[in-house]
């Protein structure tokens, strides 16, 4: 088994693996695979360990890390907490993909119903799921040129990605 590089997988096999992987969570939160996938993209590389950078105490010493943001979905602790709750599954794990998409799916679920988020708003979606449900009500990522320009590269995949699922059989 060769790993794959997040290059390789995010020019040619996202289809196949959206094919494969994430249709329990179209099927449960009708949400959209092209932009779940386009999310683990942009939040972790589909590295299922990924984690922020440490911040540096006295500009060498490795310190504490950014937030808890981990897994695929760089989901934080309590949400990722709230999310096994909801869903009746303690065992849920963000470095499995089945999970880290499940989860991004009732994230995203939970955007469009709170916030009135179009299915098909890849932007917004990743603006809602990076600030969360109140940053996004409050437009906290206004004045976050870089998150912008990352949410349109989202919608821009994610417009990709939807272009290759059409030789899907889901």
């Amino acid at each position: 088994f060769k790993q794959k590089t997040a290059y390789e997988i995010g020019v040619r096999l996202v289809g196949s693996e959206m094919c494969i992987r994430d249709r329990r969570s179209i099927e449960r939160w009708g949400v959209p695979p092209e932009i779940t996938v386009s999310i683990v993209y942009q939040e972790s590389s589909f590295i299922s360990d990924a984690r922020p950078p440490r911040r540096k105490l006295l500009w060498i010493i490795p310190w504490k890390r950014l937030s808890t943001a981990f897994g695929y979905a760089q989901a934080i602790d309590a949400t990722w907490a709230r999310y096994q709750r909801d869903v009746g599954r303690a065992d849920a794990d963000r470095t499995n993909f089945a999970d880290a998409v499940d989860f991004i799916g009732w994230y995203n679920k939970h955007s469009y119903t709170t916030l009135r988020i179009s299915k098909s708003d890849a932007k917004s979606t990743y603006l809602a799921y990076h600030e969360g449900h109140e940053g996004y009500e409050n437009r906290s990522y206004r004045n976050k040129t870089w998150l912008v320009a990352a949410a349109e590269k989202v919608a821009a995949r994610a417009d990709r990605y939807r272009k290759q699922l059409l030789s899907c059989p889901l």
